[in-house]
């Protein structure tokens, strides 16, 4: 961005404007004053190598404050003093990106790049093809709007198609310009993305800030880049010294008479032109290959050096460097076929396995635990970890006192590869699974052909609060403020002992606690209100019945007219019932003759909640009669609940999985095993939320 003879003549300039009178600053060298302090950021934040001391730099800053504070009149935009903002964010508004913003599709070995490779020439028509490869950023992902050379917006990722207005917050992000001269390449408005993390250092030294008062530490880099974007005060996100990479531009547009620059000929050309502008992009460490293997070569060389990287990476990213040959291969509804991620194999550590605790679900599910000594797995501190059930301890051959090897499945989820037997002192001891419930007691039971043990007491204090969060989650009941944490400090304060009771809390009794003022209560005694008029589907799922998830309990919800009624059913009834087989069956009707079960609906309809089918009929009539759907991963404007309302009233159904009774399934982003069953279905036709929308108004 600056030549060797700018770079002389600011550092000059720099120690020319250091001997002026800070108290008595002239206003004449503003100008001069917010060019060295943007020259010295791009020093600091982008080539990490400062010029001046801080101090100095500080000494500067108070220089151009206080002259703009005299002359309010001249304050700009891209003033280095406008990245601080006065007050708190009051929310983040909804920001819709001008392109959608796809996920990309991952690769984990050598051959899945070859087949992607094998894909791209297939549909280009050549074998000549040039790729950029360059790091997989582990942080959270952005979009910026530069209009007129001002920065205009800073969005979060959200949904891919619109995401949160952050503008505030990435203001404070010292790498990211207030300004840039995007009009030396004749661009009106850009959009560019990218990635905002925090590097190793920083991380550390903030979590050792948390230590010292005694506050607890954040989890991982990743986590805390993502929700450093969401504080609401700027000067806090200022202290956690973000960083951001931007590494794609998305869209733009052109000034006119001016024709396209070379520099957006090439993902290369791109990035080249935003490290040019006094972006930190990641040209250095990109590089261009002519061929897959050489691409292969260079992602196996980079994951054996990415320890020595000051920031987490967790792969690779490949692109087909030509953009005309981007918008040739074009793209899915999921990701665009130009582009790939290569995954770095997962994180492993070694820790001594301490103990094992278990954890009680509300099924009744008894889980193991393990518990040992934290260890850093790929910047995750790890302490805890499930291990399922008593046959994978057998299977594994776990002792207490083992060490074992620790692994971050895709580096998120962790769990124990395998005990290191060769350590063995024989002092280690064998792990006994419980015969009793270890919270209430109760004898255990493993149904046959089962691989967990199970506390059949319906009473049972761990299922209870269990059944309790459940029920008010968001996708059941939707009892916003009666959160986690709330349950159990209302269980244990004996305030709350079952489903019910959420309609009778001892309100006057909370309000004397401390941390309940009366706008919360307020807010919580509306929504518990509010729950008791969701339709019967959301009742039976909120029940918390094993096996019955969304869609079965609408298939429940509309075979009846009074949900005690469905204690009438057989069991050869309820499997006539659509997508319900043998093993769902048999648990809705124990559920449905459990004598407590029938009595809590009493109880619950004497509350006030809704036990009558209200729910609008399936449409005799529309544009989806006799046709059946399934809906997978997130849609770009429909929420599911829409979505599904929008199936049913133009008399089309909705099944639970997909077979060859599925007619169409509409893909969303980030689809699941869904989309890969039903591309091998002949039968079943995949379809987007677009094609969905025409289908309804045809």
């Amino acid at each position: 961005m600056y030549s060797p003879d700018q770079t002389k003549k600011l550092q000059q300039l720099s120690i020319s404007l250091l001997k002026q009178d800070e108290k008595h600053p002239d206003q004449k060298n503003l100008n001069d004053l917010r060019e060295v302090l943007r020259f010295h950021e791009h020093r600091y934040y982008i080539l990490n190598d400062p010029l001046i001391a801080d101090q100095e730099y500080d000494k500067l800053f108070k220089t151009v404050e206080k002259i703009e504070q005299e002359h309010p009149d001249l304050v700009t935009p891209d003033s280095p003093t406008q990245r601080v903002s006065k007050g708190l964010t009051k929310d983040f508004p909804p920001a819709p990106h001008l392109v959608p913003m796809l996920s990309l599709d991952n690769s984990y070995n050598e051959d899945d790049l070859r087949d992607w490779d094998r894909r791209v020439r297939e549909l280009a028509k050549t074998d000549n093809i040039v790729y950029c490869i360059e790091p997989k950023f582990d942080g959270a992902s952005i979009s910026l709007i530069y209009e007129n050379d001002l920065l205009s917006r800073g969005a979060t990722r959200g949904n891919g198609v619109t995401g949160d207005d952050i503008t505030t917050n990435i203001k404070q992000i010292r790498s990211v310009p207030l300004s840039a001269k995007f009009s030396d390449y004749g661009i009106q408005q850009i959009e560019i993305r990218g990635e905002v993390l925090i590097n190793k250092t920083n991380f550390k030294k903030y979590n050792e800030q948390l230590a010292e008062q005694n506050l607890p530490p954040l989890a991982n880099p990743r986590n805390a880049a993502a929700g450093t974007l969401r504080i609401k005060d700027p000067k806090e996100v200022g202290k956690r010294n973000l960083e951001a990479f931007l590494y794609h531009v998305s869209y733009f547009t052109l000034t006119p008479k001016h024709t396209l620059p070379e520099a957006l000929q090439s993902h290369s050309g791109s990035l080249q032109m935003l490290w040019d502008l006094g972006f930190r992009s990641p040209m250095k460490e990109a590089k261009k290959f002519n061929g897959i293997e050489a691409i292969i070569q260079y992602c196996n060389d980079f994951e054996a050096h990415r320890d020595d990287l000051p920031y987490e990476i967790d792969g690779m990213v490949i692109k087909v460097d030509s953009i005309d040959m981007q918008d040739q291969l074009g793209m899915t509804t999921h990701h665009p076929r130009w582009a790939i991620a290569f995954k770095f194999k997962a994180r492993q550590g070694t820790s001594k396995l301490r103990s094992v605790e278990y954890q009680v679900g509300r099924t009744g599910s008894v889980t193991p635990v393990a518990k040992i000594d934290p260890v850093s797995i790929g910047g995750v501190t790890v302490s805890s970890i499930s291990l399922f059930n008593e046959d994978v301890i057998r299977e594994k051959d776990l002792k207490i006192g083992d060490m074992v090897l620790v692994e971050r499945a895709g580096d998120v989820i962790p769990y124990i590869v395998k005990p290191l037997a060769e350590l063995r002192t024989g002092g280690e001891t064998e792990i006994v699974f419980p015969t009793e419930c270890p919270v209430c007691g109760h004898p255990l039971d493993k149904p046959e052909g089962e691989a967990v043990w199970r506390c059949n007491n319906i009473n049972c204090e761990a299922q209870v609060v269990e059944r309790i969060i459940h029920f008010t989650s968001k996708d059941a009941m939707d009892i916003r403020g009666l959160g986690d944490a709330n349950i159990r400090k209302f269980f244990e304060l004996k305030f709350l002992k079952d489903l019910p009771g959420i309609y009778e809390l001892p309100f006057d009794q909370i309000r004397a606690r401390e941390g309940f003022g009366e706008k919360s209560i307020t807010n919580l005694q509306t929504a518990i209100e509010a729950s008791k008029s969701q339709p019967l589907h959301r009742l039976i799922f909120a029940l918390g019945i094993r096996y019955v998830g969304e869609t079965t309990a609408k298939t429940l919800a509309h075979a009846v007219k009074y949900l005690p009624d469905l204690q009438n059913f057989s069991l050869e009834e309820l499997q006539q019932l659509e997508d319900i087989g043998p093993k769902v069956a048999g648990s809705v009707y124990s559920f449905f003759h459990n004598w407590d079960s029938l009595e809590m609906l009493k109880k619950l309809e004497s509350l006030g909640l809704q036990l009558k089918n209200e729910q609008k009929e399936i449409g005799s009539e529309g544009n989806l009669v006799g046709q059946t759907f399934l809906l997978t991963g997130t849609l770009p404007t429909l929420k599911r609940s829409e979505a599904e309302e929008l199936i049913e009233t133009n008399g089309g159904k909705i099944v639970g999985s997909v077979s060859s009774k599925l007619n169409y399934l509409i893909v969303g982003e980030d689809a699941g095993s869904k989309l890969e069953k039903a591309k091998k279905i002949p039968t079943v036709k995949i379809i987007t939320e677009s094609e969905f929308l025409q289908m309804v108004n045809r």
